[in-house]
């Protein structure tokens, strides 16, 4: 059997301020095609579906038709939702689809697997929603095994492992769970994986996924691998500066009659790059930057000692898709240490006094050549006025 695992499409996100569905639907799209010409059995979307808990319409469309597309490959589909999805929302479609699309939200159902056969038997498919303690601990009265209460993530995920393996107790075969939460040992990338906590509490040890022939995650948004049989895929799209230099793509899991057999990553295109450009607005401005990063999202990072006049204006006459601008003065290694109030002690002029300043003010910056000069015309006419007094 052949599954391709992926996560995190995050259907009606914005890119700083800017649609990212029409850039989705071309990779799902491409992803469509992989399911098609790889004669993938299962497709397994690993939560987040949509960003938002209130979705606006186009984004059920583009759910509704990347589905359907899917469906017509001749694959199945196993969806389940994520931190940012609504599961009730989610889950009212689950009676609409047409046979061979499962969207599964309910946490009752954790343990009653999906089976779908291959010449080698049934695979279990054992769909994990995402699980906020607080919610759901009413369904657990009883607490985990040990009747403890599940009052953090770790505890109710490992809960929920706990029904699996029941699951798989009592249905024969291989097997494969899904699940969205944020797992020990991965590396998230920062302001995005937001509303899971990643403190030590809410992270579940590798341990709880024990079990499966393969554990298919979502949450992260890059590409993880945990073990050889626990993954993250992460989102086919880039949502973020700090994830322009991940991949984005799927997993292909090929299960034979033993268990996991193999397992090949699979690349998505990226619609649009996503670059940094660091260095003085001149150097970002340059015919070379420009020619090579025109049609990116830029992120620019300018180390200009002072703020320069209308940046973005003049980014993006050159960058149309400039996203952010940034002003990042280079730290001036041989700054004075001294306190400003020590640095005034010391100054025997009114020019040093005003250097002073500057360098308080600058980060370690005095007066240009040009700034000295003007300095100076200021002050021999302040002394000229004072001798006419």
């Amino acid at each position: 059997m052949r599954i391709l695992h992926t996560s995190d499409w995050h259907i009606g996100r914005t890119f700083h301020g800017s649609s990212t569905m029409a850039a989705l639907a071309e990779v799902l799209t491409a992803l469509t095609e992989q399911v098609r010409d790889h004669a993938v059995d299962v497709v397994v979307v690993a939560g987040d579906v949509f960003d938002s808990a209130t979705p606006a319409g186009p984004a059920y469309t583009l759910l509704g038709d990347t589905l359907v597309a899917l469906h017509k490959t001749g694959a199945r589909v196993i969806v389940t939702s994520g931190n940012h999805d609504s599961a009730a929302r989610l889950g009212f479609q689950a009676r609409l689809l047409r046979d061979g699309i499962h969207v599964l939200t309910d946490p009752l159902a954790i343990g009653t697997p999906i089976s779908i056969d291959d010449a080698d038997g049934p695979v279990r498919f054992f769909g994990i929603p995402y699980l906020e303690p607080a919610i759901v601990r009413q369904h657990w009265p009883d607490g985990d095994s040990e009747g403890r209460q599940l009052r953090t993530q770790a505890q109710t995920m490992a809960h929920a492992m706990d029904l699996v393996r029941d699951g798989m107790a009592a249905h024969a075969g291989r097997s494969v769970a899904i699940a969205h939460c944020f797992a020990a040992g991965v590396d998230a990338t920062a302001g995005l994986e937001r509303e899971v906590r990643q403190g030590g509490l809410d992270v579940v040890p590798l341990s709880v996924f024990d079990g499966p022939d393969y554990v298919a995650l979502g949450h992260i948004h890059g590409r993880q691998q945990l073990s050889e049989r626990v993954r993250y895929a992460g989102a086919p799209l880039h949502y973020s500066f700090g994830e322009q230099h991940k991949e984005r793509g799927s997993w292909l899991i090929e299960l034979d009659a033993a268990g996991l057999a193999a397992v090949e990553w699979m690349p998505l295109p990226v619609p649009r790059r996503l670059v940094t450009l660091t260095g003085t607005l001149d150097e970002i401005l340059s015919s070379g930057n420009v020619s090579a990063h025109a049609q990116d999202w830029v992120c620019a990072i300018y180390t200009d000692a002072l703020p320069q006049r209308d940046p973005m204006r003049r980014l993006r006459e050159q960058y149309p898709y400039c996203a952010m601008v940034q002003h990042q003065p280079d730290a001036d290694a041989a700054a004075d240490e001294r306190s400003y109030s020590q640095r005034l002690r010391a100054a025997a002029t009114d020019t040093d006094r005003i250097e002073a300043f500057l360098e308080h003010v600058r980060a370690g910056r005095g007066a240009t050549e040009r700034e000295g000069e003007l300095i100076r015309e200021v002050l021999d006419d302040r002394v000229r006025a004072d001798a006419l007094v």
